[in-house]
């Protein structure tokens, strides 16, 4: 994985180019953006990625039907690790710029009383879409190792929706 990690412990999904690349202008515009600021917010907001993965329902069913030591008890549920995320690199990365970019790098800069600034409008815009890519990644389920093989094999995946029909 192309994550970033510095002395082998992981810390955010995406870096501070990566963010820069996603919408240059703002940071153009935005000179107090430095990769001091940007850096621990991508690691913050991978934090909360982690956190909301492990809250859905997927993950609850994924550990429970592959640990019987669990035994449903939600205490006992393991956090995501993010070295056995081996699939999804690019959505994971897309992911974190989004949360981050709606959750905290935009806010400090919108002007809430005008509700047509390019700012707020962003914000909403970054929101849906990390909603949209947050349930895509979810349903899809073949993203996780979990038993830390180094590959996903198909026992490992756990799609959400399989079979889907087209009606017309």
């Amino acid at each position: 994985m192309a994550f970033n990690f510095i002395n082998q412990t992981f810390q955010s999904f995406a870096v501070y180019a990566d963010v820069t690349a996603r919408d240059s202008r703002f940071f153009e515009a935005y000179e107090g953006m430095t990769e001091q600021v940007v850096n621990p917010l991508l690691a913050q907001s991978s934090q909360r990625i982690l956190s909301q993965i492990k809250n859905t329902d997927w993950w609850r069913d994924y550990q429970f039907s592959r640990d019987i030591n669990l035994k449903h008890d939600l205490r006992l549920l393991p956090d995501v690790q993010p070295d056995d995320i081996k699939g999804k690199e690019q959505e994971f990365k897309d992911l974190n710029i989004y949360f981050c970019m709606c959750e905290y790098l935009l806010p400090r800069v919108a002007d809430f009383g005008n509700e047509t600034s390019a700012e707020v409008i962003k914000i909403q815009f970054y929101k849906d879409a990390y909603n949209n890519l947050f349930k895509e990644v979810i349903e899809s389920g073949d993203w996780y190792d979990f038993n830390s093989g180094g590959t996903i094999s198909t026992d490992e995946k756990s799609p959400t929706i399989t079979n889907r029909v087209r009606t017309r």
